[in-house]
């Protein structure tokens, strides 16, 4: 087998756990179940993945390295840094009405991290690359005069994100958008507040 092959069926097998992990979760889907979604025999998935661990972290990294390149496309849409920041929160906000989260850090932080080192290690690195971007976008908003000078852009992008999925974890518990729409205009008003300190 090239190692081509062998990376398209590693990652086709990926492909296929990501909705129903974002559906049922880590422990909810059963090894049965996936290799049905994937079309791989068992002796497949043991191949390219030694565990189910080790499998879930894969998907958990492939993931956030999807996820990270349409954050750099949203942030980078903007015309300041300001505009960037309000454009991947409007998606996250569209991207979470639907019948389930389409964030898997929402949907496996709690379930993973205290049964897995590895899954947690997975969500960590997930979960700060995406704050270290929004951090950036802030130093870009306070260069190019849409943001103050003298914010601490690292607790900035981190109190959002947390309030983020926070808002995503309500929207799921209550099945209504409202903590989504709450969590945006509570963005909007700190992001006009920075801009007029």
């Amino acid at each position: 087998m090239t190692s081509t092959n062998y990376a398209d069926v590693r990652q086709g097998i990926i492909d296929a756990a990501m909705p129903l992990f974002m559906h049922k979760g880590f422990n909810g889907v059963g090894l049965t179940e996936l290799l049905g979604a994937a079309k791989v025999p068992k002796g497949s998935f043991y191949h390219y993945f030694g565990s189910k661990e080790v499998f879930g972290a894969a998907v958990i990294d492939s993931y956030f390295e999807r996820t990270l390149a349409r954050i750099d496309e949203l942030l980078a849409q903007g015309a300041t840094g300001r505009e960037g920041l309000l454009n991947y929160f409007e998606d996250w906000r569209e991207c979470q009405l639907g019948e389930s989260s389409q964030c898997l850090a929402v949907k496996l932080g709690a379930e993973v991290s205290d049964l897995s080192e590895a899954l947690r290690a997975s969500l960590h690195r997930g979960v700060s690359g995406i704050t270290s971007r929004l951090g950036q976008c802030i130093e870009r908003g306070m260069s190019d005069g849409s943001l103050p000078q003298g914010l601490d852009a690292k607790v900035l992008a981190v109190a959002l994100y947390q309030s983020w999925v926070g808002a995503s974890l309500l929207a799921k518990i209550n099945h209504d958008r409202a903590p989504l729409d709450t969590a945006m205009a509570g963005t909007q008003q700190v992001l006009n507040q920075t801009q007029h300190a």
